[in-house]
């Protein structure tokens, strides 16, 4: 057993097999994905009928749609912050509840004002939820597997998206103000907290704030999971000399170690959040725009979105096999050229095929991103860099809409989608040349875990 000094907390999980433990954090994180998934489109969903009754015109969507944006940058940055200082799973209760309690606020909205500043909140803390998430499951998954689980909690939490949508169809219709209900279906995120005395605080994260006592304590119930259902488990590879660590903060950036990745993560956000909300939010506009009937535009988008779970899945079958990297650079060009092609047809089934290879491969795209970002950073880095970069790519779609609409108005309707596949290319390109690798460190974790020389019993 390690010295308690000395926790050697990324070894000793990169060495266990997958437990119930592991599958009880992975249930609690998609249960929180999945009303974020289910939130995330609320206000587009009842946007028809508020504007109907408080003679709300398009420029106010259009302004509440922008500054959600923005909210979603800040409350990225603010969470990794947060998440640095008060620990991975209290931040993950915290912003969950957060977004859960705004969104029971819009249930009460009674202007088109009050509802936008409920949503800029809610907005907050959906993406603040999320790179604490992606942060929490990075460090605590076997490096060697952190990819597929990530992917399998984007599975289950997808799939808030439809059901949402299913139920807005069914309650929205029946009454001047049964569109309420929709976000207080949204609020049943805060029912997260029947997970939360199940999991436990990362403990990586206790160990770079020097908390080892814990941080030991955390680990030996884990490895005590383990041992249990799997019996002795290998001794873990020995921790590496390292330097100082670096304090937490915005005082990193001066650090390029940190601030290359964050510069390059900067890029593939930016780029899949232009590329993503580009595609999803003008597809149905544009096509009737076009003269296709509004009700077979959605028609047609509904069918291309079977494809996004089903992306999450594909994900999750590539993501430890290969090379996280060129599995991004490859799922990016196809975005590009399905994007695209979808943008020079008419044909009903063609619009259907390539959309749903939108769909399918943008999805993959974002579970890939997930995994692949945690891991450019150190711990004391991690969780800020992934929310700056995160952040910012949200910050970038306050303006994305703005020039969709300017490219249609000025240039036409196919070149909104030659602009949208350039925008995936070149996320692709700048990940293609500055990307790091990251397969080797995983399958060296692997190995040694493998290779462990005499099996230990961890203490219970």
């Amino acid at each position: 057993m390690q010295h308690i000094r000395t926790t050697n907390a990324a070894n000793r999980l990169d060495r266990l097999p997958i437990t119930t433990f592991h599958k009880r954090t992975i249930l609690a994180v998609a249960f929180a994905y999945f009303f974020e998934f289910a939130d995330i489109n609320t206000f587009a969903i009842t946007a028809p009928v508020v504007r109907e009754q408080w003679g709300a015109d398009v420029n106010h969507v259009a302004y509440v749609t922008s500054l959600s944006f923005v909210g979603m940058f800040v409350g990225a940055v603010v969470a990794g912050g947060l998440a640095d200082r008060l620990g991975r799973k209290q931040t993950l209760t915290l912003t969950t509840l957060w977004f859960t309690v705004w969104s029971f606020a819009c249930v009460f909205a009674w202007d088109i004002w009050s509802l936008g500043v409920f949503r800029v909140l809610t907005s907050a803390g959906l993406s603040a939820m999320t790179v604490v998430a992606v942060v929490y499951i990075s460090e605590l998954f076997p490096s060697a597997k952190r990819g597929k689980f990530q992917a399998y909690a984007i599975v289950i939490g997808i799939c808030g998206t439809p059901v949402t949508n299913l139920i807005a169809s069914a309650v929205v219709p029946m009454s001047d103000w049964s569109w309420r209900l929709v976000y207080l279906w949204g609020s049943l995120g805060a029912l997260f907290l029947f997970f939360v005395r199940r999991l436990e605080e990362s403990p990586q994260w206790l160990e770079a704030r020097g908390r080892h006592e814990e941080a030991e304590a955390v680990l030996t119930r884990i490895e005590a999971h383990a041992t249990a259902e799997h019996g002795p488990l290998p001794e873990p590879q020995q921790p590496k000399p390292k330097g100082p660590p670096a304090k937490p903060g915005l005082g990193m950036l001066k650090d390029k170690k940190f601030l290359y990745p964050t510069i390059l993560l900067s890029v593939l956000w930016i780029t899949q959040t232009i590329g993503f909300f580009g595609y999803s939010s003008w597809a149905p506009t544009l096509l009737a725009a076009e003269g296709v009937s509004v009700e077979d535009s959605i028609f047609y988008v509904a069918l291309t979105t079977v494809g996004a779970p089903l992306g999450s899945f594909l994900a999750a079958m590539v993501t430890d096999r290969f090379e996280r990297k060129w599995c991004l650079v490859v799922f990016g060009l196809v975005i590009a050229a399905s994007g695209l092609l979808y943008g020079l047809t008419f044909t009903p089934v063609l619009i259907v095929v390539f959309g749903f290879l939108v769909n399918l491969f943008e999805r993959g795209y974002t579970a890939l991103a997930y995994a692949y970002a945690p891991e450019l950073y150190g711990t004391e880095g991690r969780s800020l860099g992934t929310s700056i970069a995160y952040g910012l790519g949200r910050l970038s779609n306050a303006v994305g809409p703005l020039m969709i609409a300017g490219v249609y108005n000025g240039i036409g309707y196919q070149a909104v989608f030659m602009v949208i596949a350039g925008t995936w290319t070149l996320g692709a390109l700048v990940l293609a040349v500055f990307g790091p690798a990251t397969r080797r460190r995983r399958l060296a974790a692997e190995a040694a875990a493998g290779a462990g020389a005499e099996p230990v019993t961890a203490t219970p």
